[in-house]
């Protein structure tokens, strides 16, 4: 390989690191924290997480069981076998996961604005605006 090959070679790596870090700063990983006493605007691309999702699910189920006891288990067991059963069973253990990831992140109050897991906005309702505040605290151009 000859030196100007090598040269080349060597620009074009930097550029695509750099198009890697530029890419990951306008790209950040942005989420939701809130429950339904608090709504918040969201936009396309942010993960939103409800608190209280796992509850209303919940609720949900009791409602499809009736107030029988004797009948809701037989109840559950067909509905749980149905399309319907099964995107409960999807979402809620999506909601557990949620309130697991939030936990982890030590959310103090909602509703919360999270940026790459690390920077947060207490209290905002609109989520675009509270990324904005983060990336201009932090100095990022979007």
């Amino acid at each position: 390989m000859t030196i100007s090959k090598l040269i080349s070679h060597l620009r074009l790596r930097q550029y695509a690191a750099l198009f890697a870090l530029v890419s990951s700063t306008a790209n950040a990983e942005t989420w939701v924290i809130s429950d339904q006493a608090h709504p918040i605007k969201a936009t396309a691309g942010m993960r939103v997480i409800m608190l209280d999702e796992q509850r209303r699910l919940e609720n949900e189920l009791t409602q499809v069981m009736g107030g029988n006891p004797h009948q809701a288990a037989l109840k559950f067991q067909q509905y749980m076998a149905t399309p319907a059963g099964e995107r409960i069973q999807t979402a809620l253990a999506k909601a557990q996961q949620d309130v697991a990831d939030a936990w982890g992140l030590r959310i103090e109050k909602i509703p919360a604005v999270v940026v790459d897991r690390k920077y947060v906005v207490y209290g905002a309702t609109d989520a675009a605006a509270a990324v904005k505040l983060i990336n201009k605290s932090r100095g990022v151009q979007r």
